[in-house]
């Protein structure tokens, strides 16, 4: 397994930590670089991680909605 897809992972989580920091421009555009890399880790993600992905997320919003019900 090819571990390429971490790259944008990690440049996302160090955009998000000066999104919480900063307050002006440069947080916004820390924001938007966040979304748009952890959306192109998702894509460069092996089968396995995205199918270990999309099972916890179906399972997780299953009992997340029997709580609100």
């Amino acid at each position: 397994m090819r571990l390429f897809f971490l790259i944008p992972l990690f440049t996302g989580l160090i955009a998000g930590y000066f999104l919480n920091k900063k307050n002006d421009e440069i947080g916004y555009i820390a924001g938007v670089l966040t979304a748009i890399s952890l959306i192109f880790c998702l894509i460069l993600a092996p089968w396995q991680v995205q199918l270990g992905l999309l099972v916890v997320v179906l399972f997780g919003s299953k009992k997340l909605l029997q709580k609100m019900y």
